[in-house]
């Protein structure tokens, strides 16, 4: 995400730290590259300008230009204003504490509301909640259908009166339903149009009328750009919305939206999603946001995103296997999946702080039909070849490939590649003492 914007303000930077000491001339002409960047990324020209003039007025003190590091500064000038920009601080989902909170999705069709309905209720789940998802858009073919299949996938309730209900007696009936039934968060998936209408905006406010609504969170499609702003101005004048759910973030090479709807609206962001799959949905945070923007990774929500997903005690019996004599290809199979789990490799590679400045890892493609293909090799294998590889032969190798779908060539890397990180695994296994319990750490 934010490819480009990332590459061309890590460029103008790097320039500015070839530079031992830096004149206001060299801090406009730089401001000039970040200017550039920001409006080919798709943001507000009003917010670029205010944006440009605030770090203008704190970079070009003499604090600053005199100082040992006046490069570093400046990027740490860049850094907070940035975070400032997208809000500051991490907004919350309003809850109220009269049961059940309810929360109504808002959007334009196809900006992602429905499958959004469904990762929010999950995350609230995991965090201790039991929500009601209420189908009240009554309008696109299988929207009730989509909800009530993504609902049955996370094992969560939903509440529906069918097509022919009118949206405000579907959203009433299931407060008293989810009141009922001892759901404490209701989430209501309302119906979008292509653009916006009379007839969208007036549902929208007699649901929020009849309806005690604790937040109201508008969903758009980050990748946009600047129609995602002018849609987040146009409801939030009708409906005084209580944050934005960015969804598609991951394949935003731009940013705009992200940059400009805190200063456009006054809104915060309050969630963003990272994917297709049903628990790729973040919160956001603003000042995460700017560090990987500005390159320098997000560790926080790296360790967060590993939390989740990977078991404790199975990560420590993992990391003491990689340094054994006996490690696998089952146990690289386990790793592989682990990894899986936490989304697309690049998409970790940018949270580790300096790897998105690495030009060998932009030219790597990072393809999930590369892990399958793995997968299917090591699958292929019999229990003896997996814990003895060096048993594999000619003969073995062509009949790997050929259960696995793959060349002779792809299965023979694959056996390199193990052996390699097998020799590697060997010679860190022989420290000793602090050494070895610090790298076992790392690897955990």
């Amino acid at each position: 995400m934010f490819g480009n914007l990332t590459e061309r303000l890590q460029a103008t930077f790097n320039a500015l730290r070839g530079r031992g000491k830096l004149t206001e001339k060299d801090v406009d002409a730089a401001l000039r590259e970040v200017r550039l960047a920001l409006l080919e990324a798709d943001v507000n020209f009003k917010v670029v300008k205010d944006f440009i003039a605030k770090v203008r007025a704190r970079t070009v003190g003499q604090e600053v230009l005199q100082s040992l590091t006046p490069a570093q500064n400046v990027i740490k000038i860049v850094n907070e204003e940035l975070t400032a920009l997208m809000g500051g601080d991490h907004a919350r989902l309003t809850l109220s504490a009269k049961i059940p909170a309810t929360i109504m999705l808002v959007g334009l069709q196809g900006s992602g509301k429905t499958t959004t309905a469904a990762k929010l209720a999950l995350m609230l789940r995991k965090e201790g909640r039991r929500p009601l998802l209420a189908a009240a858009d009554v309008y696109r073919p299988a929207a009730i259908r989509q909800l009530q299949v993504l609902g049955s996938q996370i094992n969560i309730p939903v509440f529906s009166l069918g097509e022919k209900a009118d949206p405000v007696d579907i959203a009433v009936q299931a407060v008293d339903h989810a009141r009922r039934n001892g759901n404490d968060v209701l989430i209501i998936d309302t119906a979008g149009r292509l653009h916006i209408d009379e007839e969208l905006m007036s549902e929208l406010e007699n649901i929020s009328a009849r309806v005690e609504l604790s937040d109201v969170l508008l969903v758009v499609d980050s990748m946009t750009g600047q129609d995602a702003v002018n849609v987040a101005e146009s409801f939030n004048q009708r409906l005084n919305i209580g944050g934005v759910v960015l969804t598609k973030l991951d394949g935003d090479a731009r940013g705009g939206a992200a940059l400009s709807i805190r200063a456009v609206t006054g809104k915060p962001i309050k969630y963003v999603t990272i994917g297709e799959k049903l628990d790729a949905l973040e919160p956001f945070h603003p000042e995460r946001m700017a560090s990987r923007i500005l390159g320098m990774g997000d560790v926080l929500s790296l360790i967060e995103r590993v939390q989740a997903h990977v078991d404790d005690r199975q990560a420590e019996e993992m990391a003491d296997r990689m340094l054994s004599k006996d490690y696998s290809f089952n146990d690289f199979l386990t790793q592989l999946q682990q990894i899986k789990k936490l989304g697309p490799l690049d998409q970790l590679l940018g949270m580790i702080p300096g790897l998105s400045g690495i030009k060998e890892l932009k030219e790597v493609s990072f393809d999930d039909k590369q892990f399958k293909h793995i997968e299917a090799i090591i699958l292929s294998m019999t229990e003896q070849e997996r814990r003895r590889p060096g048993i594999i032969n000619g003969s073995r190798r062509k009949r790997i490939a050929q259960g696995s779908g793959t060349t002779v060539q792809e299965v023979n890397r694959l056996l390199k590649q193990f052996e390699q990180t097998k020799e590697l695994m060997r010679r860190f296994g022989g420290m000793k003492g602090g050494k070895r319990r610090r790298l076992n750490a790392f690897l955990r």
